[in-house]
């Protein structure tokens, strides 16, 4: 049986030998390590690594005997590796030959260098563009099959919209009152807070009115439907396209656009403006709460001034753009759940990023409104 690894360090003369014995295998790699770490080390010497006594040497046995070799070496020794058999040199010289001893860098990764930055930027927005242009494309073709049922209006589904309508619309009534409701709350306690130090606590009404009509109700309710109906709508159509019901309405002649995406375009195109306007009511009611127990501002008071200072274009502006946030969801949602793949996974993946999506595009649209409306003065 061989024996195990060892290594003695002797005085020859003007030499520091060295002496590696035994088996120099992986297995006992972890104490000869820290054998050879605990070595003191000369400097400045002529140092000889003797193998003559090694029985048996694997890859792990060779990476020390050179790493030793060039720990040696870096303090200031001359090394030479003596005693070598020939059934050891070729593995040695292969490590040595490809570098193996010394520890490789840590690679840095493509996209952390300024060229691989560029090219991770110029790759996004080729995508960004590419994916734009699919969804305009999508909005096209849903122009398209709107303008061919205006000649045949018996087409369209009104039991399939009026289920949408429903779902979209009364049943999410109460999630957008009770957050609506909050945020009236909050936006009076803050707002209130804020003008108290001017006294002018009464103009907290005008902030609440302007606030929730012009855009704190249309985007509130928006979002929360982009969450609840739009994931939904991905959901729903991804699940058909996963199990080839879509394909099954192309081999019955129906048009899935028509079948599927008109119904929910219409369905929230009609309810999320009078969701807006419950909304709006109802953010106004918790901003009226919260005022007359903080600010002793009652009913009739606040109603009053809440009349000075709206006006009818302060409701309006936030219900006309109901229809369009609507549109931009529902095609949302019907998009991303048509470019489904056959795994649950992508139905995941794409219900989240049709939320994504829609929230950013209904902030992009409110603001483009936003310099619209001040563009004509309203």
């Amino acid at each position: 049986m061989a024996s195990a690894a060892s290594i003695f360090a002797v005085e020859d003369g003007r030499a520091f030998v060295l002496r590696a014995e035994g088996s120099w295998l992986v297995g006992d790699a972890g104490p000869l390590d820290g054998r050879l770490r605990q070595l003191r080390l000369p400097s400045g010497r002529q140092v000889q690594l003797d193998l003559a006594g090694v029985d048996r040497l694997d890859t792990a046995g060779a990476w020390l005997v050179l790493r030793t070799e060039q720990a040696l070496e870096a303090r200031g020794n001359t090394v030479a590796v003596t005693n070598v058999r020939p059934s050891f040199a070729p593995l040695l010289a292969q490590l040595r030959e490809h570098g193996a001893v010394s520890p490789l860098p840590h690679p840095i990764p493509p996209h952390h260098t300024f060229i691989g930055f560029l090219a991770r930027l110029g790759e996004v927005t080729t995508m960004l563009a590419r994916r734009g242009y699919a969804m305009l494309g999508f909005g096209g073709l849903v122009f398209t099959t709107i303008a061919r049922l205006s000649w045949r209006p018996g087409r369209l589904r009104l039991t399939a919209t009026f289920v949408q309508m429903e779902q979209t619309g009364l049943d999410a009534m109460p999630i957008v009152g009770m957050l609506s409701f909050l945020v009236g709350v909050v936006m009076a306690y803050q707002g209130a807070d804020q003008l108290r130090r001017f006294g002018a606590e009464i103009y907290t009404v005008n902030l609440l009115g302007i606030s929730i009509l012009r855009e704190l109700g249309v985007l509130l309710a928006a979002i929360i439907i982009a969450g609840r109906s739009g994931s939904a709508f991905t959901a729903q159509i991804g699940t058909m396209q996963v199990n080839q019901e879509i394909d099954a309405l192309h081999t019955l002649g129906l048009d899935p656009v028509e079948v599927l995406v008109l119904p929910r375009v219409f369905g929230l195109m009609l309810t999320l403006p009078l969701l807006v306007f419950y909304a709006d009511a109802m953010g106004l009611l918790g901003g009226c709460l919260m005022t007359w127990g903080t600010l002793g501002i009652n009913v009739p008071a606040f109603l009053d001034q809440l009349r000075g200072a709206i006006t009818m274009w302060t409701l309006w502006i936030g219900v006309i753009k109901a229809p369009f946030f609507a549109a931009i969801i529902s095609m949302v949602g019907c998009y991303e759940g048509f470019n489904v793949t056959g795994s649950a996974d992508s139905v995941g993946r794409l219900t989240t990023q049709s939320v994504v999506e829609s929230i950013f595009l209904v902030i992009v649209a409110d603001a483009a409104f936003s310099i619209l409306f001040s563009l004509l003065h309203i």
